[in-house]
């Protein structure tokens, strides 16, 4: 298939860029103070996106992993708007943003195509290192940091990174636009969850990277059940612990629950938790109570502004 042909095919694809983090990595940024006292560094300073309109404007949320056997041993990488892993090619080059894939090369790795940097919905990614390159056919492919993006023709489903460090060339991306690692001494990333203020609201958990997270109405927490799923899952994503990892929690009534296909979600108070996808920076909080039924909890499992 020649290069041109391919950039025509795939540009009918055009995508969002999302975080797909296996165990949440550094921290963001915080509102206010956190549960010890101790000033908490500002939210990361990110660039307000406009409505999405169009293909490739995909409403993302920052996530934690999806649990499978390639991803346990990555701590964090950068996922389409379909969790499909993106990654980069050492034979490229990102100071000028160059590819050098095409033909039989971009048939394997699928470059990400996309309209313009500006149609990229970031979260989880500094939107000031999205921007694009233009290919020899004429198609405009995504960078991160300056690196062209690419899938892997082999990743089947969400949160597969089987082109892992194929070659000794290719690897999967991180939120920084850098090569994803195992974790330290190829153990899992733990999942870390903290307290802070935010705004109105006083105290309540988030996650590492200062995310707010939700419990849901509909989910009980004597048993702990989700009753999420499906579009609800999309919308609000669970907060899961890939397989081998722990929950690092300091004075917060944390536990796990099983869901229905098997993955591990994080509990408070026995609810279990969840991101909102319209929050797209740290201390945002647009899910608080949405339909009646979603709200903020604090470090026991009850309702915040409920």
């Amino acid at each position: 298939m020649s290069g041109r042909h391919l950039g025509r095919r795939l540009g009918r694809r055009l995508v969002g860029v999302l975080v797909s983090v296996t165990a949440l990595g550094a921290v963001l940024g915080a509102c206010g103070t956190g549960v010890g006292g101790s000033a908490a560094p500002a939210p990361v300073a990110a660039q307000q996106q406009p409505a999405a309109q169009g293909d490739d404007a995909v409403g993302v949320a920052l996530t934690s992993a999806i649990k499978t056997a390639q991803s346990a041993e990555i701590s964090a990488f950068v996922t389409d708007g379909d969790g499909r892993a993106l990654y980069r090619f050492d034979k490229d080059t990102a100071k000028p943003p160059a590819t050098n894939c095409s033909g039989a090369c971009a048939t394997a790795w699928p470059p990400v195509l996309v309209s313009a940097a500006a149609s990229v919905v970031a979260t989880g990614v500094d939107q000031a290192l999205v921007g694009t390159v233009q290919r020899s056919d004429g198609a405009t492919q995504l960078t991160i940091a300056g690196w062209p993006a690419y899938r892997y023709s082999k990743d089947a489903a969400a949160g597969e990174v089987k082109g892992q460090g194929a070659g000794g060339t290719w690897w999967a991306f991180t939120p920084e636009g850098k090569k994803a690692a195992a974790s330290a001494a190829g153990k899992v990333a733990p999942v870390t969850l903290a307290v802070m203020k935010v705004g109105k609201l006083g105290a309540i958990v988030t996650d590492r990277s200062g995310m707010t997270l939700y419990r849901f109405d509909k989910d009980t927490a004597k048993p702990s059940a989700s009753n999420c799923t499906g579009e609800c899952a999309v919308k609000w994503p669970p907060l899961l612990v890939p397989a081998g990892a722990e929950v690092v929690a300091e004075g917060i009534a944390v536990g796990t629950v099983e869901r229905a296909d098997g993955t591990r979600q994080v509990t408070v108070g026995g609810w279990p938790v969840y991101l909102f996808s319209g929050d797209k920076v740290p201390c945002d909080t647009a899910g608080q109570g949405v339909g009646g039924t979603w709200f903020a909890l604090n470090a026991g499992g009850a309702k915040v502004g409920g």
